[in-house]
């Protein structure tokens, strides 16, 4: 009896964290396809692999507060990063293009002269953040750098977590 609870709850076991991976390996062939196109420049393939407000959104963030910080974060200067917003606007739509993304991709250890890895050893890089969202990580226990969320059945690009030095074009 005891080999048959023991058995059982092994199978539970591995069944559970079959299902947490799942997220990862669904996510991985869109994320493949967008390194794929950020690689080749391909802007309609990299386009249809991110969530252009979400991320314009989270870029813009991170670009207020760190012209704030680098202003001292006084009150006053925060009011003036804020007018600043449209500047802010604009210099995140010049981040989302492939070829800014290529920078990061390459730091991450895809060259543009090597293979794309395949599904599975993207997934091995992934962390699973909730049921829609997973992250790429620079090494196995390392930061979120690239946040994917999960769009009707798509993985699209949504955040990015990394040193925003690394978003820069050719």
């Amino acid at each position: 009896m005891n080999a048959r609870v023991a058995l059982a709850a092994f199978a539970l076991a591995l069944s559970l964290t079959a299902c947490a991976s799942v997220p990862k390996f669904e996510a991985a062939g869109d994320i493949h396809d967008f390194l794929v196109a950020v690689r080749n420049g391909d802007r309609a393939g990299f386009d249809a692999h991110i969530d252009k407000p979400a991320l314009k959104a989270q870029l813009r963030a991170r670009l207020l507060a760190e012209t704030a910080k680098a202003r001292g974060g006084t009150t006053v200067q925060a009011l003036g990063a804020l007018l600043a917003g449209p500047l802010v606007d604009v210099a995140a739509d010049a981040l989302i293009r492939p070829e800014v993304f290529r920078a990061v991709a390459e730091y991450l250890g895809y060259k543009a002269e090597q293979p794309i890895p395949g599904r599975l050893a993207i997934a091995q890089m992934l962390r699973r953040i909730d049921a829609d969202r997973v992250c790429a990580v620079e090494k196995k226990d390392g930061p979120c750098t690239l946040i994917f969320q999960n769009e009707g059945g798509t993985w699209k690009l949504a955040g990015f977590e990394g040193d925003l030095g690394r978003l820069r074009g050719r």
